[in-house]
């Protein structure tokens, strides 16, 4: 599976649970730590840790395991590393404090997931 597939999928998942505006970014370019970032949002800090769940159930299906978990247990900002693509998964208040999407954006990079 592609990054980009991957990142496709993770977005198709999240929006199966109900998260809140989901958006990737493209970071080949940027950086070498991976080359996207999918953000999304949960209301409440339970719908965080269960979005969190979900992707990692369904990709464990697929056989794929993420190289780190970070958060889980805090549920404000969880971290879902599977290499090439990492999963960003906020509360609305840790969101809105840290706004990825800004500090990543190069104009041309963030996509919102439309289903």
């Amino acid at each position: 599976m592609t990054p980009q597939e991957t990142a496709e999928l993770v977005c198709e998942v999240l929006a199966d649970k109900k998260a809140n505006d989901i958006v990737t970014l493209d970071i080949t370019d940027m950086t070498v730590i991976a080359d996207y970032f999918v953000i999304a949002s949960g209301r409440s800090t339970t719908q965080v840790k269960a979005l969190a769940d979900y992707v990692d159930e369904k990709f464990s299906v697929l056989g794929i395991e993420p190289l780190r978990r970070e958060g889980i247990s805090e549920g404000r900002w969880v971290v879902l590393d599977y290499g090439s693509v990492i999963v960003h998964i906020f509360n609305d208040e840790t969101r809105m404090f840290y706004c990825l999407e800004r500090l990543w954006n190069n104009g041309a990079n963030v996509k919102k997931y439309e289903q």
